[in-house]
């Protein structure tokens, strides 16, 4: 499938691809808000049911003036600075990245209460790589997929919600009575009810991911993908909150928070109900990790081709998928998972802070729309006192989890500082290189200059040792002896012009010399042989003549060794040198 022909997506495959993350909340969003609000944790979970809501129709507006990928950097983009676009689009990377992370994980310890044998660690890469392969594979395919993650997810719950029901009319409201009865502690209702709203508000993570894909998405389905979303969540988690303090002793809760619906559906159906639970629970946890894929992959392509990330990136297979993002994606989760360890408190600090402020900087990037781009024609309009509400909310829920959880937003913090830094260097580097640039030249043209200095200076030493001239005096010797002599000139000397002398009288002929130097200038080309005739005597006044006459010291000259018949001594010779 190119590029050209993809299938968009329709109504019900949208809805799955975003719908498992946020619906497979209820399977620990309960649990939590429960410990921290007890028999009222309904209360704030119904409570998130109207931020989400409000968040429908600022979602609404914004992608459907700007219906392009990238969710929150995506109007910031259109409303504001690159840069702050950048920052919104590291905290949706970094939400997604935790969510892949736990979703795989915590589905992978669903699976290990069913299959005791299995390495939580490993199978979790498992999970990882094989909807990295899903994902490049194609979104129509990874859609199906999806759709059927999501229906078998509603499913169950649905028969877990009806089971309940069934079970608190045949068996009454003690328990919940109990529940309800149970005092406050040390906090007010108000304070108590804060707490849970905050841990509540992970139950809408997910709400987001649509908005990042929007392009894949057929004409019309995006804001019905966020009425399906909002429907699910705001009846599914209070209503499964209310049945958990209708059947379950608040007291008993803890010890089950980990696969608390499976608690449940045990106790109000059997084995059965606990199993289907809990495979449902592997199936929708693995669901929320192909959103996460693609999510990640619409907004990394949208910030590629705004040319804030490498082009590398935009590379496609054959099925129009951006295959390089997606396997980027995938390394960058198994290696957050080492670095963690898998330790999941760490991941959910990034999970909670990140996801909470893309939701603040969607609503900034709302009223940014409306001030700076009114014209911009506009499907619907959420109304500005309800956009600050939501804004404001969402500020609430952010400083309820940083009292609650102050170590995971420093954690949060670590993880967000390097994932800027990059995002800062890739906005900056025409500046970065042109100041490398300048610091190369700074440090480079003083060196240059004395590599230059040098150079000259090193050429002229070279070529002045070269240029000194030897002179050997020979007597018409055959060509072997030459050869020594260049040999022992090539070896010891450094020199590129040798004079052989010969002193001969009127009767000499030294054609066969001639010839033989003519041999020897060619055999060694880097020594320029010159023959030079002189008549006269051979002797220490010859020798001093031309010692200044060409200005070759003496010692620079040479003879074979003298016989018998020689009539000086050698010393008489003024430092000329023996050599054969």
């Amino acid at each position: 499938m190119t590029k050209t022909s993809q299938k968009k997506l329709n109504q019900l495959e949208s809805t799955a691809i975003c719908g498992n993350d946020i619906s497979s909340s209820c399977l620990y969003v309960s649990a939590l808000t429960i410990g921290f609000a007890g028999q009222y944790a309904w209360i704030s979970l119904l409570f998130v049911g109207v931020v989400l809501f409000l968040f429908r129709k600022i979602y609404g507006e914004v992608v459907g003036a700007l219906p392009l990928n990238g969710g929150a950097y995506n109007v910031l983009l259109n409303t504001s600075s690159k840069r702050m676009a950048s920052i919104a689009a590291v905290l949706t990377v970094l939400s997604y990245m935790a969510t892949a992370v736990i979703s795989a994980s915590e589905a992978m310890h669903y699976l290990h209460n069913i299959i005791d044998s299995i390495s939580i660690p490993i199978a979790t890469i498992v999970v990882l790589v094989s909807f990295t392969v899903l994902a490049i594979v194609g979104i129509g395919e990874s859609a199906k997929v999806a759709v059927g993650i999501f229906i078998f997810h509603l499913i169950s719950l649905i028969l877990l919600v009806a089971t309940s029901i069934l079970f608190v009319v045949f068996n009454g409201l003690q328990t919940f009575h109990l529940n309800w009865a149970i005092p406050l502690t040390t906090h007010s209702l108000l304070y108590t009810l804060f707490l849970g709203f905050s841990v509540a508000m992970l139950g809408i993570s997910g709400f987001e991911s649509s908005a990042n894909f929007v392009e894949e998405q057929q004409a019309g389905v995006f804001p019905k993908t966020l009425r399906n979303m909002w429907v699910i969540v705001t009846f599914f988690n209070p209503v499964i909150a209310l049945l958990l303090i209708a059947i379950i002793p608040i007291a008993q809760l803890g010890d089950h928070k980990e696969s608390l619906l499976a608690f449940l559906g045990h106790t109000a159906g059997g084995n059965w109900l606990s199993l289907l639970i809990s495979v449902d629970a592997v199936c929708v946890l693995c669901g929320a990790v192909l959103t996460s894929f693609v999510g990640v992959t619409g907004l990394l392509k949208r910030m590629t081709l705004d040319r804030i990330l490498p082009n590398y990136f935009l590379k496609e297979n054959k099925r129009g998928s951006n295959h390089r993002i997606i396997i980027s994606f995938l390394i960058l989760c198994i290696s957050v998972l080492f670095v963690t360890k898998g330790n999941l408190v760490s991941l959910a600090g990034v999970y909670t802070f990140s996801f909470l402020a893309v939701m603040a900087m969607f609503g900034i990037g709302n009223l940014l729309l409306k001030f700076k781009r009114k014209k911009l024609p506009r499907p619907e309009k959420a109304k500005g006192l309800s956009v600050i509400l939501a804004i404001s909310l969402i500020i609430v829920a952010f400083t309820g989890n940083y009292i609650l959880n102050e170590k995971s937003f420093f954690t949060f913090l670590k993880y967000l500082t390097p994932a800027v830094a990059f995002i800062f260097i890739m906005l900056n580097r025409l500046i970065i290189i042109e100041f490398i640039i300048k610091a190369m030249e700074y440090f480079y043209n003083p060196l240059r200059r004395f590599v230059v200095t040098s150079s000259l200076f090193l050429n002229k030493l070279h070529n002045n040792i070269n240029s000194q001239e030897f002179v050997f005096f020979t007597k018409g010797d055959n060509v072997a002896i030459l050869n020594k002599v260049m040999q022992y000139v090539q070896n010891n000397e450094t020199t590129k012009k040798l004079k052989i002398v010969n002193v001969i009288q009127e009767s000499n002929s030294n054609l066969k010399l001639k010839i033989d130097l003519e041999v020897l200038d060619r055999a060694y080309p880097e020594i320029h042989i010159e023959f030079i005739e002189i008549e006269g005597v051979f002797g220490p006044t010859l020798i001093t003549e031309l010692s200044e006459k060409w200005k070759i010291p003496k010692n620079f000259m040479f003879i074979g060794s003298p016989g018998d018949k020689f009539s000086y001594r050698v010393a008489d010779l003024g430092g000329v040198r023996l050599i054969m």
